[in-house]
């Protein structure tokens, strides 16, 4: 594992430093175009844990995503006015839900899983949207501010969007940090053991549903920290934010990059959202061409732009086979 972790800290350590240093490069549009891919590729990431790594296709995961924006959201209006306290709220409370949606959704496969994650995601959705006098029904929660950032006493004005993007790229990092040494641990064998041949995981005494469980778990407090960040940089929560098309971003990305490759649905999201705001710049057209061009891409990258480039290059340091 040491080894392991050795061999990625020069890429890790680049792409860090490419992205500190991106503000100095970048226009404030850019900035804030990054910010939001930055917190997309966490939500995107939190769903590969699930589908990449353990074979489970939900259609639910935004609506940790939602919850955890309106765990946070609600933090600051009712509770003290600490963005950590907001931040943690949304990562605890979005694991307390997953301990219980998951504890259903474990127990079945394939696309019985995949239907009641949706089933649980529609009624997170409805819950939002009726439920006017707690979460604004479907005006949603806005009406609050973001307080100082309080980093070792030192008070961060986060309306600044660079201050902003900074704790976004903080906590990405943070999350993409865990995730790493969960996917390349002893767990993270068993996740794709349980992705390959349940069967066989459970005749060699692994318990499979306590290890989808923990994925589950884990995957959904993530895509409520994402979710909290999302609703900090649009200042809003809202119920489109837990509708299972919301989830379908987080699968299109996934496939895009890469499912099952490490930072695959981080490259999905950047090639995503920089398609989106170019195209938009020329035409009000743009989703056709966005899905013309995302169909092209899915073809000539079978396995995510990502997945597929790392095949290619492996074949070539391998070279040919005698």
């Amino acid at each position: 594992m040491n080894s392991l972790l050795r061999g990625h800290v020069l890429p890790a350590s680049l792409i860090l430093l490419a992205l500190m240093a991106a503000p100095l490069f970048l226009s404030m549009y850019g900035v804030i175009v990054l910010t939001e891919i930055l917190t997309m590729s966490l939500f995107a990431l939190s769903f590969n844990l699930l589908f990449g790594y353990t074979g489970l296709l939900s259609f639910g995961q935004a609506g940790f995503f939602g919850a955890g924006s309106y765990f946070a959201v609600l933090t600051l209006i009712h509770g003290p006015d600490s963005l950590w306290a907001a931040m943690a709220a949304a990562f605890i409370g979005s694991a307390v839900l997953a301990v219980v949606i998951g504890w259903f959704c474990v127990r079945l496969d394939e696309i019985y899983f995949a239907i009641l994650t949706l089933g649980f995601g529609m009624m997170l959705f409805t819950i939002a949207h009726n439920w006017r006098s707690v979460t604004g029904g479907s005006d949603g929660l806005g009406n609050f501010t973001l307080p100082e950032l309080n980093l070792f006493g030192w008070g961060v004005n986060l309306f600044n969007p660079i201050n902003f993007y900074f704790l976004v790229l903080l906590i990405t990092a943070l999350g993409a940090l865990l995730l790493f040494r969960v996917v390349n641990s002893p767990f993270g064998l068993l996740l794709r053991g349980t992705r390959e041949n349940s069967l066989r995981v459970s005749f060699v005494g692994a318990n499979v549903r306590a290890v989808r469980l923990f994925a589950f778990i884990l995957a959904g407090a993530l895509a409520g920290l994402a979710g909290a960040l999302f609703a900090f940089f649009n200042r809003i929560a809202s119920p489109e934010m837990l509708h299972w098309s919301f989830s379908g971003k987080a699968v299109l990305m996934t496939i895009l990059g890469g499912s099952g490759v490490y930072l695959g649905p981080a490259v999905g999201a950047a090639i995503f959202f920089v398609l989106e705001h170019v195209i938009t710049a020329y035409t009000t057209n743009w989703m056709i061409f966005l899905g013309g061009i995302l169909v092209v891409l899915v073809l000539a990258f079978p396995k995510g732009v990502l997945g597929s480039l790392l095949g290619l290059l492996t074949r070539r340091w391998k070279g040919p086979k005698p």
